[in-house]
């Protein structure tokens, strides 16, 4: 990063506003009814530095929900509260190259184990081992690790979104079902969605989203206190699926372009993570055809070239 700390901030400045010409080219998600009321001209970016510091552009205010960067969070709890053997038994570690709503891959493996736990598939399965006997508890669960990694006790789920998702979970319902079936998902399916759609549905500003990419880089320590978060294995196993699996099938093309960790969300949402670095908070609605925000995807390959952010 440079040393000139209001230098800094004058390039950031310049590099997202020529990156707002990318805001008109993609098309805002449409399948979750609630996102089409989305700005498609919004274009906000936070960065969560060394010295505890937020500094945001563009849009940096402007609140959003996470839908899938959301999977990465729900990972990490996971893992967190029924153990890793657990949940990579039921889940696997590779890429796919299908879509992220695939049914088809489950049907012709011979234990239906999801590929990974970025997939909706996988995801489900993630959600359901999130500790907690009830969805309610699972919920509170979840909002208090979210707002421990944000620092933001305010901080909780758009009603509206979440009611329009669990209205429209047709597809991630028949994959519970599924899952269920094949005994890879042992809790009831609908209290399950409801958790789901709900963690979806978590809503945040640029900045809160920077600094979860802040405490994964760091080893999953809090900025403010040193605090460990999330356990520095699991921190580091969370920015690895960020890395080959984060970006639907444009994980490659930007790890080797960008060379962030980084996951998307068909809001328009990208969470970026430099490993000791900084956290990135990106949100632009309009969709590329992978269905990664398309400005975001172009501002987040220009910030690492501009400031050679890549781990590689």
């Amino acid at each position: 990063m440079h040393e000139d700390f209001a230098q800094f901030e004058i390039e950031v400045e310049e590099i997202v506003e020529e990156m707002r010409a990318f805001t008109g080219e993609g098309e805002v998600a449409t399948y979750i009814p609630e996102l089409r009321r989305a700005a498609p001209d919004a274009l906000g970016c936070a960065l969560y530095t060394k010295n505890g510091i937020c500094i945001g552009f563009g849009d940096k205010e402007r609140m959003f929900t996470l839908q899938s960067v959301s999977k990465v969070v729900a990972l990490a709890l996971a893992v967190m509260d029924s153990g890793e053997d657990e949940v990579f038994g039921k889940v696997g570690m590779e890429p796919t190259g299908g879509p992220f709503y695939s049914m088809a891959r489950l049907e012709l493996m011979n234990r239906s184990k999801p590929l990974n736990p970025m997939i909706n598939a996988g995801a489900l399965t993630v959600t359901s081992m999130i500790g907690g006997r009830t969805a309610t508890d699972k919920l509170e669960r979840l909002l208090r690790f979210v707002r421990e990694l944000t620092g933001n006790e305010q901080l909780t789920y758009d009603r509206a979104v979440a009611a329009s998702e669990l209205e429209t979970a047709d597809h991630n319902r028949a994959l519970a079902y599924f899952l269920k079936g094949e005994g890879v998902i042992n809790s009831d399916v609908e209290p399950l969605l409801d958790v789901y759609t709900k963690q979806c549905a978590l809503s945040m500003t640029c900045c809160d989203l920077a600094r979860i990419g802040f405490v994964f880089g760091h080893e999953g320590r809090s900025p403010e206190t040193g605090e460990q978060i999330v356990p520095v294995p699991v921190a580091r196993m969370v920015k690895t699926f960020m890395v080959t699996c984060g970006m639907y099938n444009e994980s490659g093309e930007l790890a080797i372009k960008a060379g962030i960790p980084a996951k998307s969300g068909v809001s328009g949402a990208i969470l970026g993570s430099v490993p000791d670095g900084m956290g990135i908070g990106i949100y632009s609605p309009p969709l590329n055809e992978k269905g990664n925000s398309l400005a975001g995807v172009e501002l987040l390959k220009r910030l690492s070239r501009h400031f050679h952010l890549s781990i590689f």
